[in-house]
């Protein structure tokens, strides 16, 4: 008998296929995001080519949207490079405050809120933990560039600390961690999972590969080993440039990572100066370390535009913005050009991937499941003639009285969560803490996840 899984009254995505016992006619498919609008551009003398590492914080205490990055950069071991700051009410329409907080090219009239070595890729988060009053709620990491690592033979990474997320000081003179490669984007948050925080950063192995490892602490000061990330034993190494690691907001038992996957021989572009094209992937875990990747196709492709088919661009910024039906996201574009920018992709909430439905239909069920909740909630899409029903089965796969495909009217529609009705009106009342599998009928449809409440 297969071993029952508890789902309480979470929401379910299908981004790996940890829920599926069968499935035929069916598959599961990676939803693109859809390009939105550029909501920021970097013409300041203090911003230039070279801005990247966006990190953006939805801020629920203020409601603003707080979007961090690196500014200028003409070395990386320049004292001149700095952090900038933008906010914005909704997540499309950002603007620069005038902080005056530093000094660039004698004005203090910017948008700065670091400055030094420190802001190569600074990365900031708002600390979520208990006891963050303290120390400050909000919270960042910093490494430092590669020609400073050379010079000073480590490669550090440093803890900051705010109170208001413009004003940062060092959490402590030493750097934190030592173990890594830590001159690209560095990934820190405290994780309700595990109730610690947990930092994901870079590695390289022995023949130069990129890769993702994180570690995790008590008290942000005192780190644990590094943990590399695992993977199914057939799935092919790839350069992780970035991790932009997050847990999945209303679903944070689900880790989504987008990491910069980074194809170092290639070059589009001859007249370009630098090797190497990007893209950015999906992939997801349960547990933190452990990475499923049923999904090895890009999730955003360089596109039409030659300017991002050079190296280091569709790097994904680190941080999710929420709004009632969609999660918004930000990626570089034209990287190293003076029209650098950042771009808006917008995804389906919850809707990363789902179960498919072609015209032709198919079923589904899942393994043995246990929930909390009397109401089967779905996130689902079909076409004018498609649809899709749900049986209630027993651990034998045995209909349940009432709740069976006859029970029920074929749902048809597009929603982010609508109640699954039977005949018998009775819904899932009493079958609260019993194992019993979810049997799912589709034709021209599509299911992005499921909740019982």
């Amino acid at each position: 008998m297969k071993e029952t899984i508890s789902i309480g009254s979470r929401i379910e995505m299908f981004t790996d296929d940890r829920l599926i016992a069968d499935m035929r006619g069916l598959r599961l498919q990676l939803n693109r995001p859809e390009r939105k609008e550029v909501v920021l551009t970097f013409p300041e003398s203090w911003e230039g080519p070279q801005c990247t590492y966006f990190t953006v914080l939805q801020d629920s205490d203020s409601g603003k949207v707080r979007m961090y990055y690196r500014g200028n950069c003409s070395t990386d071991d320049s004292e001149e490079q700095v952090t900038c700051y933008a906010e914005s009410a909704d997540g499309i329409h950002f603007v620069k405050p005038e902080l005056g907080l530093f000094e660039f090219n004698g004005t203090k009239r910017n948008n700065i809120v670091l400055k030094g070595v420190l802001a190569h890729n600074f990365a900031p988060f708002y600390d979520r933990s208990p006891g963050a009053e303290s120390t400050g709620r909000y919270k960042g990491v910093a490494g430092i560039g590669n020609s400073v690592q050379t010079l000073n033979n480590q490669s550090p990474l440093y803890a900051l600390r705010s109170e208001d997320g413009i004003r940062w000081s060092m959490l402590r003179e030493e750097p934190v961690l030592t173990d890594g490669a830590f001159d690209s984007q560095n990934i820190a948050f405290w994780d309700v999972n595990i109730g610690k925080y947990r930092c994901y950063n870079r590695y390289f192995t022995h023949d130069r590969i990129r890769g993702i490892q994180s570690t995790v602490s008590d008290d942000f000061i005192h780190w644990g080993l590094q943990q590399r990330n695992a993977y199914a034993h057939d799935v092919p190494l790839e350069q992780f440039y970035t991790n932009a690691t997050i847990v999945c907001p209303q679903a944070e038992h689900l880790y989504l990572s987008f990491p910069m996957r980074f194809v170092q021989e290639r070059k589009k572009v001859e007249a370009h100066r630098h090797v190497g094209v990007n893209d950015a992937v999906l992939m997801t875990s349960r547990d933190g370390t452990t990475w499923d990747r049923t999904f090895m196709e890009g999730w955003i492709r360089p596109g039409l535009d030659e300017r991002n088919w050079t190296d280091r661009n569709i790097m994904t910024a680190y941080g999710c913005v929420e709004s009632d039906t969609e999660f918004s996201f930000y990626i570089t574009e034209h990287y190293r050009f003076e029209t650098v920018r950042l771009r808006r992709v917008a995804v389906r909430k919850h809707g990363f991937a789902s179960v498919h439905a072609d015209y032709a239909g198919g079923e589904f069920a899942t393994e043995p499941v246990r929930f909390a909740g009397e109401r089967l909630m779905l996130n689902y899409s079909t076409s004018a003639a498609g649809f899709l029903q749900v049986e209630v089965a027993d651990e034998s796969g045995v209909a349940l009285d009432g709740l069976s495909f006859d029970d029920m009217l074929p749902l048809y529609g597009d929603s982010l969560q609508e109640e699954v009705r039977w005949k018998s009106g009775t819904g899932l009342r009493g079958l609260e803490d019993r194992p019993v599998r979810l049997r799912f009928r589709m034709k021209d449809a599509d299911l992005y996840a499921f909740q019982v409440k």
